[in-house]
């Protein structure tokens, strides 16, 4: 079974629109039911489709690669006539925008679980919040699977002909930017060490404590601290993709790349336990149940992966 990017772009594309469709649904339904249960339910699907919406999309510039061969003395055709280049840059200029959208609806979906751990209910700012922004990214992660759908499909297009946008899409604008903008890559590098280190720092306080460690610290001031770990994935996440954007040929065909990802989205989905999980918040100096302490010791693994991969990458695939 070949599992090169183009053929996981094509497994994952319908996912972020469907998945959204779902979320959005069950989450009008939980308000307007005023159901806490449907309410966080939708919640973790949004948290769910952000992680999935982050490979989805950086396997299409594979897919493009791998699809459109260029044509000498054309840029903008594709050497097989029945793909339009720029529908595929309008698709990825569309994309991009969808996925920062779909981000932030995760990351206030993810602030929204904690508030229900914390005060068994979700603050009235976060709850229109989440519903404006999801809304947005549904319109705009539809209109983005509109432009995928025709660039194989001249039957369906609304316009036979589409002339070269003279425009880069947005993603290679925000990629120039970063890439020619000497202090923005610094920046940039700043903010993921920064995020990384918040990240880490807190989950290894909560899986040490759940492991057992670190026994005498209360389980209150931990939680207390979910927020700044969230805080911290959404700045990994968010300069990460500013990296991508930059110079994504770096990393389409890295194979340390691909393994970060699936590490990282299994560390996301690991860590959407601890605002479920009731059997880590034990009383100082006594043990946490041992699934508690199987998903701690998974979690640890799972960031030294993420950190692993991301170090190996100037190494692994001469990405740099």
């Amino acid at each position: 079974m070949d599992l090169s990017p183009t053929h996981i772009h094509l497994l994952l594309n319908h996912f972020p629109t469907i998945g959204f469709i779902i979320g959005l649904t069950l989450y009008v339904a939980g308000l307007y039911a005023k159901s806490d249960h449907i309410k966080q339910a939708a919640l973790v699907v949004f948290v769910g489709i952000a992680l999935i919406t982050i490979p989805t999309y950086t396997t299409g510039n594979a897919a493009e690669e791998a699809l459109c061969l260029p044509v000498t003395d054309n840029p903008n055709a594709c050497e097989d006539s029945g793909l339009s280049k720029p529908l595929m840059e309008l698709h990825e200029g569309a994309a991009y925008l969808s996925l920062l959208f779909m981000i932030l609806t995760g990351g206030f979906a993810w602030l929204g679980l904690w508030q229900y751990r914390r005060m068994l209910h979700i603050a009235r700012w976060n709850s229109f919040l989440i519903l404006v922004l999801s809304i947005v990214a549904l319109a705009l992660v539809s209109r983005a699977a509109n432009f995928g759908g025709e660039i194989r499909h001249p039957e369906i297009r609304l316009t036979q002909e589409i002339a070269a946008n003279p425009t880069p899409p947005l993603g290679r604008l925000v990629g120039n930017f970063i890439r020619d903008t000497p202090w923005t890559w610094v920046t940039s590098e700043t903010l993921h060490f920064i995020g990384l280190s918040l990240l880490i720092g807190v989950l290894l306080l909560i899986n040490l404590r759940t492991l057992g460690i670190i026994k005498t610290v209360p389980f209150g001031a931990l939680d207390r601290l979910l927020p700044w770990a969230v805080l911290g994935f959404g700045l990994n996440i968010i300069t990460g993709m500013l990296f991508f954007a930059a110079a994504p040929q770096q990393y389409t065909k890295n194979p340390a790349f691909y393994w970060k990802l699936i590490f990282v989205l299994a560390a996301g989905f690991n860590t959407l336990y601890f605002f479920f999980d009731k059997g880590w918040a034990v009383e100082p100096g006594h043990d946490t149940r041992p699934i508690s302490r199987l998903v701690a010791a998974s979690a640890l693994f799972l960031w030294v992966g993420v950190m692993y991969w991301g170090s190996m990458l100037p190494f692994i695939g001469n990405a740099f």
